[in-house]
């Protein structure tokens, strides 16, 4: 019996869920409430720290209650605890943010509790209300249909997942709002044993997904890996060559910065593009 930690929205579940089918052996979803999920009235930049919707996960993986955790990897720290382990990427869904409601125009309140979102907003459309909205995908999509944004943005992968890609009125292109460091993809992490978990979760690594997104996190990582910078990451992987696109700005969104480097190493690839932004 492998137990896979997970957060209780019905996306983290739907994805654990979906790792478990992967998995094929006997499975049992633990519950885990985070620190991310329970302040849910204040934006994510201000709550501060690393780690907000992993810690207490990444806890009960070390402690040994649970054997696997399923992540969002757009949630997941530059640098994991010691004695644990990315064990494996899966496949990366799309990346892209993806815009639901009315189009952006001047005047337009606009939801989201993103940073990295509203700086690049801001800098796409001038006279966007941009709103704090929080909660999982379905109270987002609520507030929303009561009127309380014109438009909200959200990550297309959750959306496509719950089947709920019919809301998608636009897909935002990667040079123009740069995505979250991994998102898309899912990260499974498990104790740096070698043990069973961990030699199942390496069956579902895709190997283009892992290079893309390392090279993502190693431009992360020269930032501190928190989201109390806007910062965004993408990469794409073209035989052996590697294209990283990233954006950065200031904490309150001055001085952003947008770069693109091409190379085959993803770790210097990140790191060189980010020490060019910095």
């Amino acid at each position: 019996m492998i137990v896979i930690g997970s957060r209780g929205s019905q996306l983290a579940l739907w994805q654990a869920h979906h790792i478990a089918q992967k998995l094929n052996v006997e499975t049992r979803i633990e519950i885990i409430k985070t620190t991310g999920d329970k302040i849910q009235d204040v934006p994510l930049s201000q709550v501060g720290g690393k780690g907000l919707f992993t810690k207490e996960i990444e806890e009960a993986l070390l402690d040994g209650r649970i054997d696997l955790a399923v992540h969002s990897l757009k949630d997941m720290p530059s640098e994991l605890p010691a004695g644990l382990t990315l064990a494996a990427i899966p496949e990366r869904e799309d990346p892209r943010d993806a815009l639901i409601g009315a189009p952006l125009k001047e005047g337009a309140r606009v939801g989201t509790s993103s940073l990295r979102r509203s700086v690049q907003l801001m800098n796409m459309h001038h006279g966007l209300k941009i709103e704090m909205l929080r909660g999982n995908v379905d109270t987002r999509l609520r507030k929303l249909d009561e009127g309380q944004y014109d438009t909200i943005i959200l990550a297309a992968a959750g959306l496509r997942r719950l089947g709920l890609e019919h809301r998608i009125a636009e897909y935002l292109a990667v040079d123009a709002m740069i995505p979250a460091v991994g998102q898309g993809a899912l990260a499974i992490e498990t104790r740096d044993d070698n043990g069973d978990a961990h030699q199942l979760a390496r069956t579902l690594e895709h190997k283009a997904s892992r290079i893309a997104i390392t090279a993502e996190r190693a431009f992360l990582a020269v930032f501190g890996g928190s989201c109390q910078v806007p910062i965004g990451a993408h990469a794409t992987l073209d035989g052996e060559m590697l294209h990283l696109r990233a954006f950065v700005s200031e904490p309150d969104g001055s001085n952003p910065r947008r770069g693109e480097l091409t190379g085959t190493d993803p770790i210097d690839l990140g790191g060189s593009l980010a020490m060019r932004l910095k």
